[in-house]
């Protein structure tokens, strides 16, 4: 791509030699212990390199794993250096497998998942008002919204007012003051908005409420340590931010309608976002809906572990029980009031759909959850896979499109479906 090309479409320099910038777990990499060939792993794999050449993502992190055994562990790109407005004379640092990249709304499903294990350990009925738990978000009329509601996405309070200072996001005890006195656009739970930024903090809420510490302290008792996660905390430690992968607004810059279905979205524009992700004040914060940081091999294992029904490495982190209701879908297919587009929710996960849906074609038992867009992170239970593709661009729409849902197709054609029988519990 040249220069011209490069500044018009606002992506990175991409090198020609791709084995230069390609960082591979050999070790990692297992395809032959479930009998996928080398075909299928390298088909794969080039459909991230046809996303990576789009110049769109830096850095990328790809793991797949199937019938447990991960078969593609890789990375390629930079993971800070080579953003469409670094210096030419900016250190380019490689991506790896174990860079920490910042899920963001892709932590929205580990956050859920907590939630459902409380629920299991009898600590929290989801179908309980919020208020129940915590008194004073009844104000303004949300005094019957339920913990269920703020998990599917049907809670009434989509945003943060508008004014909203940024540095808000970082002062837990400010930003719920300011949940508290919103006022909902709902109540009933009818109608879908997607809660970017706002359910998470609601849930946080419940969760120390009801537990007497700490979310960060909760997912590392009950996920992160048990499941011998490196990373994988909400924000990361003030001496691990040089280490987590630089994020880059890339792409096209969106025009109406699409820049304001981004501003009611994500609460501004893109260069905003960037500004703002790239902050050591949030990186360092605690987002529940947001700023999970961790590798795609620790969000591929996450979702391995929901598979197996809760199981991991013979430890059981939850009940088969919890991740069937984790995964249940709640009401029908419907347009996202904030995002603009049909979307299938359970409480807590997007969800698939059959002939074709989010997570590609026939992918009826198909949950995860898709970060800043770009990022996609999921399970397929009648195809025995669990999937985390990381990048750290995040354009919105573009000449990238077409790479991305090439991949997602690749995959699930790479991947055909199980006979019934043989699939895991979870797709019964």
């Amino acid at each position: 791509m040249n220069r011209l090309a490069r500044r018009a479409l606002h992506t990175c320099q991409i090198p020609r030699d791709l084995t230069s910038v390609t960082f591979r777990d050999a070790a990692g990499e297992k395809p032959a212990k479930v009998g996928l060939s080398t075909e299928s792993v390298e088909a794969i794999w080039r459909s991230v390199e046809g996303l990576y050449r789009t110049g769109v993502h830096p850095g990328i992190q790809l793991s797949v794993r199937h019938r447990g055994e991960q078969v593609l562990h890789r990375a390629i790109g930079h993971a800070s250096g080579n953003g469409p407005d670094d210096r030419a004379d900016a250190i380019k640092v490689p991506m790896t497998t174990d860079t920490p990249i910042c899920y963001f709304s892709a932590s929205k499903a580990v956050t859920a998942l907590l939630m459902h294990m409380l629920s299991e350990q009898g600590l929290v009925n989801l179908m309980d008002p919020v208020s129940y738990y915590c008194p004073e978000f009844a104000q303004n009329g949300k005094r019957t919204i339920t913990v269920h509601q703020i998990l599917v996405h049907r809670g009434g309070i989509p945003a943060i007012p508008r004014e909203t200072p940024i540095d808000v996001l970082w002062n837990r005890d400010e930003v719920w003051r300011l949940l508290c006195e919103a006022r909902p656009v709902e109540v009933d739970g009818a109608k879908v908005a997607y809660h970017a930024i706002t359910g998470g903090f609601v849930l946080q809420r419940v969760l120390e409420k009801v537990t007497g510490t700490s979310i960060e302290h909760y997912l590392d008792t009950h996920l992160r340590q048990p499941m011998g996660m490196k990373w994988f905390t909400y924000g990361i430690a003030p001496e691990h931010v040089p280490d987590l992968a630089a994020n880059y607004a890339t792409g096209p810059r969106p025009r109406f309608p699409v820049s304001w279905v981004v501003n009611r979205a994500l609460g501004g524009d893109i260069r905003t976002v960037e500004q703002v992700t790239n902050d050591p004040r949030f990186q360092e914060a605690v987002i529940p809906a947001g700023n999970l940081c961790g590798t795609a091999e620790e969000m591929g294992r996450f979702f391995q572990m929901m598979l197996n029904g809760g199981i991991w490495k013979g430890k059981r982190i939850c009940s088969e029980m919890t991740i069937r209701r984790a995964i249940q879908q709640f009401g029908s297919l419907q347009i996202d009031r904030t995002m603009m587009i049909p979307m299938r929710f359970s409480a807590g996960l997007m969800l698939g759909g059959n002939p074709v849906g989010l997570w590609g074609q026939h992918s009826r038992y198909a949950f995860g959850h898709v970060g800043l867009i770009n990022k996609l992170c999921w399970a397929d239970a009648a195809r025995d896979i669990s999937v985390s593709l990381l990048n750290t661009g995040f354009p919105i729409v573009g000449h990238h499109l077409p790479a991305l849902a090439k991949f997602v197709y690749t995959v699930c054609d790479r991947f055909p479906l199980i006979p019934e029988g043989q699939r895991p519990l979870v797709a019964a």
